[in-house]
């Protein structure tokens, strides 16, 4: 029975506090527990010697910039949180300097995903009750001003989960996709042609748990991704340690994948986000509990992955605790990136072009504690990390040829950024 609340553009969403917390009670887990997994040693591309350290000087081109917080403590948060909701920014395209256009009100809206035309923002708010609807998240699809950057709401829906942790826009544009961290399950929201979301089109449940009694005794999607070629969508699962597959069909219906309807992961290694390379012919992991990386090949045509290689996200010397965040492959396909919580750097590794295998660059502290989220603008230049306990956020210029990271001094004061979406240029 379709028990969906319909929202409509002149409503005001009411968003209950949460009653589920995702992560509150869990502390954050250590690479020891599962150090046999990861490789015993890392060659290191900063021996490669001076000659790639080159970089062109080329500034990227200023854009607007949409910032996802929590408006209630955040999971791991020391302090009550001061924000108001999504954030838009004027970014610099020169240092990464961010000036604020406008605060949209909003509760915890945690992930936020721009659409490929960045005409619309897609926003989820991480609760578990939307609406007065228990057991449920919310989904916000906002207009995007194409000359002033700012945000006019269109609509929202219940996410059919709790605890929405990630929405993405597939590459047709027909469709937003929602992993409800809580609600053990992923749904699908037709786009309309105004830019809002419809009624739920499909809702994908998924079972098991892995064997961290504490963080894997049921199944916790993070994540949904579609390969380059958008054949295929793919969500990783914090507690069963699957990678969970599917095709999408022109009616918004999750079919999972016949090749192999889940790709596995290292038991208890927990994975929360992926990146694939801009070739199609690799994937990588990120692992939060065991704070690794895992590299497969990657069969675009079947869908399916072949393990690679699993490198950790830590100093080979690092004995606190920490756990691994957001991975982004760089637009040139010659790097990769984490974020570790804890040790609070963005570690860099190298991307063998003909295997796939990772060699590390180095690690870089993001000047700030606990970076939950950092995402890369698209012209591959600047690097923006949000440091969610210190309330700031951190750009850095990368080096176009060896990859390394350059903070350029431009911080930005912003309460618990955790995500960021980029939208147009400033012209």
């Amino acid at each position: 029975m379709d028990n969906t609340v319909h929202a409509h553009a002149a409503d005001k969403p009411t968003v209950d506090a949460h009653s589920l917390r995702r992560r509150d009670i869990f502390p954050l887990v250590g690479a020891a527990a599962l150090a046999a997994l990861v490789s015993p040693s890392l060659a290191s591309a900063e021996d490669d010697g001076g000659d790639d350290d080159h970089d062109d000087g080329q500034s990227a081109p200023s854009r607007y910039v949409y910032v996802g917080t929590y408006t209630t403590k955040a999971p791991g948060g020391i302090n009550p949180s001061t924000s108001k909701g999504v954030y838009v920014f004027k970014m610099n395209g020169r240092t990464g300097g961010l000036s604020l256009v406008e605060t949209i009100e909003l509760v915890d809206p945690s992930w936020v995903a721009v659409d490929a035309n960045q005409s619309h923002l897609y926003v989820t708010s991480e609760v578990s009750t939307f609406r007065k609807l228990p057991n449920n998240g919310g989904l916000t699809a906002f207009s995007i001003d194409p000359t002033s950057g700012r945000l006019t709401t269109i609509n929202d829906q219940p996410t059919q989960g709790a605890i929405p942790a990630h929405v993405i826009v597939d590459p047709s544009g027909r469709f937003a996709l929602v992993a409800n961290y809580v609600g053990a399950n992923f749904s699908v929201f037709p786009i309309l042609a105004n830019g809002g979301v419809g009624t739920f089109s499909d809702v994908f449940g998924v079972t098991g748990k892995g064997p961290n009694t504490a963080r894997q005794e049921a199944p916790h999607p993070h994540q949904t991704l579609f390969d380059p070629a958008g054949a295929f969508a793919f969500g990783p699962d914090l507690g069963t340690d699957k990678v969970w597959s599917w095709t999408l069909s022109a009616a918004g219906k999750l079919t999972a994948n016949s090749n192999l309807p889940y790709e596995q992961v290292a038991s208890g290694s927990g994975p929360r986000h992926m990146a694939f390379h801009p070739s199609g012919k690799f994937v990588y992991v990120i692992d939060e509990m065991v704070s690794s990386i895992t590299a497969f090949s990657y069969n675009a045509v079947a869908g399916t992955f072949t393990w690679l290689q699993t490198v950790s996200t830590l100093p080979p010397d690092f004995t606190g605790s920490s756990s691994t965040a957001e991975i982004i492959v760089h637009q040139s396909g010659k790097f990769v990136y984490g974020s570790n919580r804890g040790h609070n750097s963005i570690v860099g590794f190298r991307i063998d072009q003909s295997t796939g295998k990772l060699a590390v660059i180095g690690w870089t502290s993001t000047q700030g504690s606990i970076p939950r989220g950092f995402n890369i603008e698209p012209s591959g230049r600047l690097m923006l990390v949000g440091n969610q306990n210190s309330d700031n956020v951190v750009p850095f210029r990368i080096n176009q040829s060896s990859g390394r990271l350059q903070p350029t001094g431009a911080v930005t004061s912003t309460p618990v950024p955790v995500s960021f979406a980029f939208g147009r240029v400033i012209t």
